[in-house]
């Protein structure tokens, strides 16, 4: 048994999802592997896009690895931030330029720099924001990759015992600190019985970077330099992939 640890904007949607595509990670999985989706997006997201795109898959990994399900959206493992860190970090977010930040935890929460931000009512500003039990990610965006950068280094910086910052594009991911998309699939291996040997990651960003240093691991051709100086080999696709990976090993 293989598993196929796929990042999803840029990767394995790229170009879209047809249906030579599918027929390609059907292949896979008849051959007795797994195919997990794993991406930086939220749980929900991630629940929404896979029932919209209805793909062959096994596992569905949210945000960078911090919540494993399966297809029907039953959770089989997360990893959870203690949850007295929402309010400094988001604090600190908003007085760093960022104007939102979204918590995935029990409940929607996102928060605005100002009351006059909020695009829905649902929404809070930090004298709103309600109290957070826990989450498993936190997640912002910035006007510029420069930007982001700077703001993903001030968040090392002061909360990098707690927390690990992902970068990907303008946006940046914030979980616990031992959690990134190669310890989701390190974890999503121990309940298959699985070695981490029998992980390919594939991958076009640099919050794929763990999974793509630790593994087996592929880069998109469209992914940034960043990714594919650190992968074994360089793929158009996750269909040309598959292909490959099935010559050689079967």
């Amino acid at each position: 048994m293989k598993i196929i640890g796929s990042d999803y904007d840029g990767t394995l949607n790229h170009n879209g999802i047809d249906e030579a595509k599918k027929q390609k990670l059907a292949l896979w999985r008849s051959k007795g592997n797994v195919l997990a989706l794993i991406s930086g997006r939220f749980r929900e997201d991630v629940i929404d896009l896979y029932n919209e795109q209805q793909f062959p898959c096994d596992f569905l990994i949210a945000d960078n690895g911090s919540v494993i399900m399966k297809t029907d959206g039953t959770v089989v493992s997360q990893t959870r931030c203690d949850g007295s860190l929402a309010v400094p970090l988001i604090k600190a977010l908003l007085g760093w330029g960022c104007r939102w930040a979204k918590a995935d935890t029990n409940f929607c929460c996102k928060v605005y720099a100002k009351e006059s931000d909020r695009e829905d009512e649902a929404d809070f500003t930090l004298e709103t924001m309600p109290e957070v039990p826990y989450f498993n990610q936190i997640s912002t965006a910035l006007p510029d990759f420069e930007t982001a950068a700077k703001v993903t280094k001030l968040i090392s910086e002061h909360f990098g015992t707690q927390l690990n910052a992902l970068q990907n594009g303008t946006c940046i991911d914030i979980v616990r600190a031992d959690m990134n998309k190669a310890q989701g699939l390190r974890i999503l291996a121990d309940y298959l019985g699985a070695d981490y040997s029998d992980i390919i990651a594939v991958g076009d960003n640099i919050n794929d970077s763990d999974m793509i240093r630790e593994f087996r691991s592929y880069a998109m051709e469209n992914g940034v330099d960043q990714i594919k100086a650190l992968a074994d080999f360089i793929t158009p696709g996750v269909g040309e992939l598959i292909e490959k990976e099935l010559e050689i090993n079967f």
